[in-house]
């Protein structure tokens, strides 16, 4: 457009169908843009509009919002020809000068002295317009106030709600230690109630022995008595043998009786003898009875004796039971005094925490007081300025008055008058915007009545008249102060989608926007180059969904072609209502986030998004707060969760990016991969992994995570890396993902407190590291997100996780949206020194006395500190190259970033003696010592007794510098190597496992902790 370019004196020089031609070009912006409330009171001074016409453009009933109404003002102006355009340009040059810029491409410079002619020029009329120029830039001044103000007041609101939800958690830990105390009085009531039981159990036991003795003793009067009816029965049988003979006999002798008398006598004689020894058969019989008897009661006890027995073995075993409940019990006390020791001494940090918290509310509520009183007295300083606006517009009447007396005298008269009376003072008071008051339908006539009830006590009646007249009069006249205070009611009366956060795109300028192509008809919208996106943003804001162009079916209309080119980024504004409904997307940090299914027929599937697209930016603004997410490096379970979160109209910034779409899906068939993330991570604490397919994890581990979506939400897929070659082990398995890693690690910090599993002993080596508490910086980090530097990581290309956006657009940390600070995994970053690396052995103590054995051994030397004047110091100190003042009588010795880097030259590791927090300070100088902990205990303290009195400290000192030490390894940005005290007997061992050690760790990989931005 060649008529862009000339001059603000030739636009009245034109055409009356070119300067239509020209806002009609830009009609849609304009009617957009504008107040006709605004406009009609310097249009009725020009005389291209009158009482009627503005009245039906105001107020007429089929007009229902201010577009229409800008609309039928732009009708209504065209009507009147080349006055109604020239006077419209000039009116938008007080009230809209960027709608100005757009329709002549001039700056909207007011020349007092080169009106159109439609008006009546004068000073007055200079110095109204004057007066509009600086009234708005005192609005916008106010504007930009009240926003600081309102975010300083959301500021302290959060804060003071992150108070009240540490008192509630207080209170909570308070019932929880009542608690501990009613269940520790119960326990010992049940000790006592146990210890009667064992009383009485072990008297009823020893009445069972007594009785078992009784028993044994019945039993041996019964073996007797069974011996003698043995020997009865023996002779017995002996007696029956003997008859047995003599039947024998008696027969042999019947057939010999004949041998003759004597020998008869004798057999009788010899009967008689056996009968003598012979019972009878009834004491036979007696005796058999007797036997049977004995038998039976010997059976009897014989049974009596084994019940005896298994009574015995029962009661040992109750009393083997009790005895280990008693022994459980004992230890459950024990542990249950330990627990209440624990939360006397968490009540007591946390006391100490509420105390901090309460000198921190009372200096919000200090911050808030002054605030209010500011705002008290900028109030009090606004009513002085209104007043100060009152009393000019009574002299802006009175000079009215004036010059109308003086035009209406004769030139004659007139120029003797200005030859006497004295100049008039060129200095004008600066004015200053009152607040407005919202007019109510009947806005014209109620704001000149209430200005004219506020006018009649300082005004004379004929001034007043005038000033009325000035409102209703189609003469022409600059906008009155009344007039002014309505426009600024209706900036605060306006609805919030405001034409300043649209995104509009000039339909007739092709060269109005960075990027913007023109001439071609084949192209379906608008597509932006990634060098002028910024620019885009910082001009422009997210298009409104109260102004947007829709067709019947809701679905936002082109408005213009546009070129698709590759590799640059393009802006889709649509509605996207439940957004991942209508696309699924695939992809991870390394590879981007990229649409992989469009539904047909949805608002995505008519913007032409396509399988292959990558997201890089999407902006939401239905949302509270607003949010702008860029996704080039967020991962997969990130960027669901954030579009996730669309439902309703939205921008996204795509490119085209079909190569690595490609590449991602033939990773992704071949199953090389099951997504495109990829980054490694520290775990802070230890998961057993019992359900199948879980991973077996150790506290302080580095595993590389491959996909945030593994089988679904909740979960991430995991290898183990191994130490030296940093390549993914066979060993791989699910993770919980960070929230639910959250809750485990708060559990596990509950179990320990409460039951201690873990016995506080971090010195003794033996136990394995169950937890690592590491907790975020709330003053670097939003209460929702935190956010790590971005940064590539070779071999695989990871690019540092932008994970969680905040409505800023800043990149935050893909763990914390809740207000819990615990960190279960920490983001690394892998590298390959190939300098010995410098040395640093905790406790300081312990390394002072190996450094002196270590530096007599070939490829280790102290790093000494340097002497620096107070202008090297500075100097350095600039270049960030000091890192830690060094132990030296005299003070100005500092351990610089020179001594150590010297060393690592000639292939020496470097012996430092410097605190743990210079650990950081060595990394930001891409310096990355080897940190060696040797735990200490009251035994190895012992050992090294000789090495402590060279250095004058007692072993209790060291005890407790060595519990302070320990206690900031866990804050230590990278991984560390323990030596356990059984691993050595002596000074000589201690120093054998130390070089091993640092042999040993400069072979591996070196993982630094990424911080927050």
């Amino acid at each position: 457009m060649g008529e862009l370019c000339r001059r603000d004196s030739a636009l009245t020089a034109l055409d009356e169908e070119t300067l239509w031609e020209m806002m009609e070009s830009h009609r849609h912006r304009i009617v957009r843009c504008i107040c006709p409330s605004r406009l009609t009171p310097y249009l009725r001074q020009a005389k291209v509009l009158c009482q009627l016409d503005e009245e039906e453009v105001l107020h007429s009933p089929r007009l229902t919002n201010s577009a229409m109404r800008a609309g039928h003002l732009l009708d209504l102006l065209k009507t009147r020809g080349k006055n109604g355009a020239i006077a419209f340009l000039e009116s938008l040059k007080f009230h809209n000068p960027d709608v100005y810029t757009l329709v002549t491409g001039l700056q909207p410079d007011v020349d007092f002295s080169n009106f159109s002619g439609l008006m009546e020029t004068s000073k007055l009329t200079e110095c109204l317009a004057g007066a509009i120029g600086s009234l708005q830039e005192e609005l916008n001044q106010e504007k930009g106030q009240k926003e600081v103000l309102l975010r300083r007041c959301q500021q302290l609101q959060e804060h003071l709600g992150l108070a009240e939800t540490r008192a509630e958690g207080l209170h909570q830990l308070e019932a929880d230690h009542s608690r501990m105390k009613r269940e520790v009085s119960a326990h010992f009531h049940e000790v006592l109630r146990l210890k009667d039981e064992m009383l009485s159990l072990s008297l009823h036991y020893s009445n069972a022995l007594q009785e078992k003795e009784l028993a044994a003793s019945r039993c041996r009067s019964l073996q007797e008595e069974l011996y003698l009816l043995k020997q009865e029965l023996q002779r017995a049988n002996m007696v029956s043998s003997c008859e047995l003979e003599l039947q024998e006999q008696s027969l042999r002798t019947a057939s010999d009786q004949e041998s003759g008398d004597e020998e008869l006598n004798r057999l009788k004689e010899e009967n008689e003898k056996l009968r003598s020894l012979t019972f009878s058969l009834a004491e036979k019989d007696i005796l058999e009875q007797s036997l049977d008897e004995a038998r039976g009661s010997r059976q009897e006890l014989v049974e009596r004796i084994h019940s005896l027995r298994e009574r015995a073995v029962a009661a040992e075993r109750q009393r083997e039971q009790y005895w280990e409940e008693k022994e459980q019990t004992l230890l459950q006390f024990q542990k249950s005094k330990m627990a209440c020791q624990l939360y006397r001494e968490k009540v007591n940090a946390l006391q100490a925490q509420v105390c901090e918290l309460q000198k921190e509310r009372d200096q919000a509520y200090s911050a808030r007081d002054s605030a209010q009183r500011e705002i008290s007295q900028s109030l009090v300083e606004k009513d002085s300025l209104r007043r100060q606006v009152f009393e000019l517009t009574d002299q802006v009447c009175e000079l009215r008055t004036q010059l109308r007396q003086l035009q209406a005298e004769p030139p004659g008269v007139l120029k003797q008058e200005a030859r006497t009376r004295e100049p008039c003072p060129r200095e004008k008071q600066r004015l200053v915007r009152m607040h407005a008051i919202c007019p109510r339908d009947d806005s014209d006539c109620s704001l000149v009545s209430s200005t004219e009830s506020q006018l009649l006590s300082d005004l004379s009646a004929t001034s007043s008249r005038e000033l009325v007249d000035s409102f209703r009069s189609s003469s022409p006249a600059p906008p009155s102060q009344q007039s002014l205070y309505k426009r600024v009611a209706e900036d605060f009366g306006e609805e919030p989608w405001s034409f300043s956060s649209c995104l509009e795109i000039p339909e007739g300028d092709p060269g109005a926007l960075p990027g913007a192509k023109a001439g071609d008809p084949h192209l379906d919208y608008e597509l932006l180059d990634t060098a002028d996106l910024p620019q885009l943003e910082s001009s422009l804001q997210p298009v409104s969904p109260g102004r947007l162009d829709v067709s019947e079916s809701g679905v936002l209309m082109r408005r213009r072609p546009a070129r698709r080119i590759l590799s640059q980024v393009t802006m889709l504004a649509f509605q996207g209502d439940a957004l991942l409904e209508q696309i699924s997307v695939i992809g991870g940090n390394l590879t981007g986030i990229f649409i992989h299914r469009v539904t047909p027929g949805s608002a995505a599937d008519q913007m032409a998004l396509r399988p292959g697209t990558q997201i890089v930016m999407v902006d939401y603004e239905a949302s509270e707060p607003l949010f702008k997410a860029v996704l080039e490096d967020t991962t997969l379970e990130e960027a669901v969760g954030l579009l996730r979160r669309v439902d309703g109209f939205c921008c996204l910034s795509v490119k085209v990016n079909t190569d690595g779409y490609k590449r991602l899906l033939q990773d992704l068939e071949a199953k090389v991969a099951t997504s495109g993330d990829s980054f490694y991570i520290r775990v802070n604490l230890a998961m057993e992994g019992r359900a199948k397919g879980e991973l077996q994890v150790h506290c302080n581990e580095v595993l590389h995570v491959t996909d945030t979506m593994f089988q679904g939400c909740g979960c991430w897929h995991a290898h183990r890396v191994n130490s030296y070659t940093m390549k993914d082990t066979a060993a791989h398995g699910t993770i919980p993902n960070y929230s639910r890693a959250q809750q485990q690690l708060i559990a596990l910090i509950q179990d320990m407190t409460q039951q201690c599993t873990v016995t506080r002993k971090p010195s003794s080596g033996g136990p394995q590291k169950l937890v690592r508490i590491v907790s975020m910086d709330k003053a670097k980090a939003s209460p929702l997100r935190l956010s790590f530097d971005r940064g590539q990581l070779d071999p695989s290309r990871m690019e540092g996780e932008a994970w969680i956006l905040s409505s800023t657009g800043s990149s935050t940390c893909f763990w914390a949206e809740s207000c819990l600070t615990l960190v279960p995994y920490t983001l690394v970053r892998p590298h390959r020194p190939a300098r010995p690396r410098p040395v640093l052995l905790v406790p300081r103590a312990v390394g002072k006395i190996l450094s002196e054995k270590l530096c007599l051994l070939q490829g280790f030397k102290k790093c000494l500190a340097e002497y620096l004047s107070q202008e090297e110091y500075e100097a350095w100190s600039q270049r960030g190259d000091i890192i830690q003042e060094g132990e030296v009588s005299g003070g100005r010795c500092w351990v610089t970033r020179h001594a150590v880097e010297s060393l690592m030259e000639k292939n020496t590791h470097a012996l430092l003696d410097v605190q743990l927090d210079s650990v950081c300070t060595l990394h930001r100088m891409d310096i990355f010592p080897i940190v060696i902990h040797v735990s200490v205990n009251e035994k190895m303290a012992k050992k090294l007794k000789k090495g402590l009195q060279r250095l004058g400290t007692s072993e209790e000192q060291l005890l407790e510098a060595a519990r302070q030490e320990e206690g900031d390894l866990d804050r230590a940005p990278c991984l560390y190597s323990s030596l356990a005290p059984d691993g050595w007997s002596d000074l000589d061992g201690l120093l054998s496992c130390v070089r091993q050690a640092i042999a040993d760790e400069q072979k591996k990989v070196v993982w630094t902790e990424q911080s927050p931005r």
